[in-house]
């Protein structure tokens, strides 16, 4: 079968040719129809240690059932699925206590794992996520990841009807946050972006725009709240200059959402950030199985249109792919980029 493999960080992928997959027990063999192209898909090419090499990438993935292992009785040929990308042991006691997320032997599809930028896969048949008919392959795999990580990042918010919400950074995830935000109920929603076009497209999704800078947006911000600045901040930006605007423009009780996964590094006042506002900073992992059913239900009642979010569909290619990872480095217009090969 075709692959787009990584062989080398900080180096292109290349087009492969690879055995079809064959499932063991418990195991079930998908033919992908869709796949999404993350920013984190991004940052596994370019930094050394952060995926195991070589390895086909792509976490978000979506198509039909075409091959069942022994013992497999949750997935039938034909089903239409999508794929939960965090392999646990589910006993644990980090699965147990913490989450799957904390497994401490688990592995991500796409990064430990070979991933979905190939025509099949073959993945633990516990993982798969059954897509209902409202649903197109390309929507499902975004969800996987982008959608569900912000629908998880509201969740640890305890993001009410009362609060108002800023989304630091209007990508994909800051797209699909917008459209959550409105199911949780959020007052008011503000969305912050350096591109003007972002800015342009988040405005049609219901949010006010709110442009940054290179001297940041906290005035700015802080001014569209009359000064009382906001209940929760989506971080996706990982820049620590932003993170810290973010962190100033909370109001009391505020809190802060980390999300994307390249922050390393804050510097703050401990008292006038954090304690006399009464601030929280939250770390946001992943996702959990369960919060996919979740959202598999909330877009089949129409609650949620994802097909908004997708702003491209490029072929599986080394070339395309590797074009659309460029731009997630240097900077793009374009919200969530699928590979798609839909019929």
């Amino acid at each position: 079968m075709h692959a787009v493999r990584l062989f080398h960080h900080g180096k292109p992928l290349v087009d492969a040719t690879l055995p079809d997959p064959v499932p063991g027990p418990g195991e079930i063999v998908i033919d992908i129809r869709a796949a999404g192209i993350c920013h984190s898909d991004a940052h596994y090419r370019a930094e050394f240690g952060r995926a195991t090499l070589p390895i086909t990438l792509g976490h978000e993935i979506a198509g039909y059932v075409t091959d069942v292992g022994e013992g497999v009785a949750n997935a039938y040929a034909g089903d239409r699925v999508a794929v939960h990308y965090f392999v646990s042991c589910g006993r644990c006691g980090h699965c147990q206590r913490y989450g799957e997320q904390f497994c401490v032997t688990g592995e991500m599809i796409g990064k430990e794992r070979d991933g979905g930028w190939a025509e099949k896969i073959v993945v633990p048949a516990a993982n798969v996520i059954p897509i209902p008919e409202e649903i197109s392959f390309s929507q499902a795999a975004v969800m996987m990841c982008s959608t569900a990580t912000a629908y998880h990042a509201l969740r640890l918010a305890d993001l009410s009807g009362d609060d108002s919400l800023a989304i630091i950074g209007f990508g994909g995830l800051g797209a699909s946050a917008v459209q959550l935000a409105g199911v949780f109920g959020a007052r008011e929603i503000y969305a912050i972006d350096l591109v003007r076009e972002k800015l342009e497209l988040a405005e049609t999704f219901g949010a006010e725009p709110i442009p940054s800078s290179r001297g940041g947006f906290r005035d700015a911000l802080l001014a569209a709240t009359n000064g009382r600045g906001v209940d929760v901040a989506l971080d996706f930006s990982g820049n620590a200059a932003a993170s810290i605007d973010a962190l100033r423009s909370l109001a009391p009780g505020g809190r802060l959402m980390l999300v994307a996964i390249n922050i390393r590094s804050l510097t703050f006042d401990g008292y006038a950030d954090i304690l006399g506002r009464e601030r929280r900073i939250i770390g946001c992992s992943d996702h959990t199985r369960g919060e996919l059913f979740e959202l598999m239900d909330i877009a089949r009642r129409g609650e949620i249109d994802l097909s908004r979010v997708i702003t491209r569909k490029v072929p599986r290619t080394a070339a395309a792919i590797n074009e659309v990872l460029d731009e997630l480095d240097h900077g793009t217009t374009h919200l969530r980029s699928v590979i798609a090969s839909e019929r």
